[in-house]
């Protein structure tokens, strides 16, 4: 049997009802989306139920709108642990769920406390550029020309939990930032930082851009993931994007770090296509929709992004045999046509698909950790340590 998880990074559904206690009060990735976007739109996700999956909010979705007999099980996920950060996001979908966020660094400079600065600039050898909140494709225009005459990274936060080190590859090469970020990862475990991110980048003044070699360090898990779970059970766990980064490689026996959402896809259909004796959890990660268009407040482009999803989702279930499973969800929001340019906190969809299982109606679930349990029931492992199952609510 097959399992495969694919996480539409950001594509959230709705507004949390603490979405205000973030300043996220009316966001809704989807939603707002569908309306800024004329005509009919994503027929594979409309297929599986995800407009039905909104109107369990009171939301129909223009152009992907519920249909009569939906193919998939739909419903919506609440999450429970506290943030909106694709750290916490992926945890709690593998079942790990958190008491306190993790801390966020003030968004007015200097954003970094002064013996944090100190000690990196001790630890590293260089001086810090920015030391503050900023989207990364302004603060590189804004620095980058500074950082080539200086060598000195630019370092910046968001209204996330993160630590971001910008630095152009032909200045500081990629494994010399990929070690800056390891000793920053050390200073920063103390403060409950969820990620510290390497984001190279190229070009010259006034037409730098990102390449696709950034990496995520993610802080310490507190308890053994849904990943190590099925692992411990005789379940092949595979990661595929930026899903070991998330994860520290823990709980993984093989590990594709394929960049962007075609290569993500690519992998995940040659994965299902692969048939062996074993069982295999395939958990993916498609980060475009996130990094490339919700932070920059991109709504046709977000939209495309989730359509080259969409275009690629009848091939992939094609591939899936009888009895497999394909679980297709998000991590949080970044609602697009939002104020600002940081995620929101939002419901995120839940499409469960077997062929051999006909669709219904899964509800608002409480804790995207019912993913976890789910999967547990699926593989016949015992049961997690966290969330409600929804395998025995269904037609089996």
């Amino acid at each position: 049997m097959k399992a495969v998880i694919l996480v539409i990074d950001s594509f959230g559904i709705g507004a949390l009802p603490d979405a205000g206690k973030y300043g996220d009060q009316g966001s809704n990735t989807a939603l707002h989306i569908c309306r800024e976007i004329p005509g009919p739109k994503w027929p594979a996700l409309k297929k599986l139920g995800l407009g039905n999956a909104s109107l369990l909010l009171g939301s129909d979705l223009p152009g992907c709108e519920a249909v009569e007999k939906p193919s998939a099980w739909y419903g919506v996920m609440a999450e429970k642990s506290p943030g909106k950060d694709t750290t916490t996001g992926h945890w709690e979908i593998a079942g790990i769920e958190l008491d306190q966020p993790f801390h966020v660094f003030p968004q007015e400079y200097p954003s970094f406390p002064p013996d944090l600065a100190a000690a990196f600039e001790k630890e590293t050898g260089r001086k810090i550029l920015g030391n503050k909140a900023a989207s990364g494709t302004v603060i590189i225009q804004e620095l980058g020309q500074e950082h080539e005459k200086t060598g000195s990274p630019i370092v910046y936060t968001s209204a996330d939990s993160v630590f971001q080190i910008a630095a152009h590859e032909e200045v500081i090469p990629l494994e010399e930032l990929y070690r800056i970020c390891e000793i920053s990862r050390k200073l920063v475990d103390p403060l409950r930082i969820a990620r510290v991110i390497a984001r190279p980048f190229v070009g010259t003044p006034g037409n730098y851009t990102r390449t696709k070699n950034r990496r995520d360090f993610s802080i310490a898990m507190p308890y053994p993931s849904l990943l190590e779970h099925l692992q411990e059970n005789g379940v092949a766990v595979i990661g595929v994007g930026k899903i070991g980064d998330i994860f520290l490689e823990q709980g993984i026996d093989e590990s594709y770090h394929d960049k962007g959402n075609p290569a993500c896809l690519s992998r995940t259909l040659s994965l299902l296509k692969e048939r062996n004796s074993r069982d295999e959890f395939i958990f993916v990660n498609l980060v475009d929709t996130d990094m490339i268009y919700g932070h920059r407040r991109d709504v046709r482009g977000y939209y495309e992004s989730v359509a080259e999803t969409d275009t690629a989702l009848p091939e992939i279930m094609e591939a899936l045999e009888t009895g497999d499973m394909l679980i297709i969800t998000a991590d949080h929001g970044c609602d697009p046509a939002f104020r600002g340019t940081d995620h929101t906190r939002e419901y995120v969809p839940l499409l469960a698909l077997r062929k051999d299982f006909e669709g219904r109606n899964l509800g608002i679930r409480e804790a995207f950790s019912d993913v976890a349990q789910s999967m547990a029931q699926y593989f016949s492992a015992p049961p997690y340590r966290n969330g409600k199952g929804f395998m025995d609510e269904g037609n089996a």
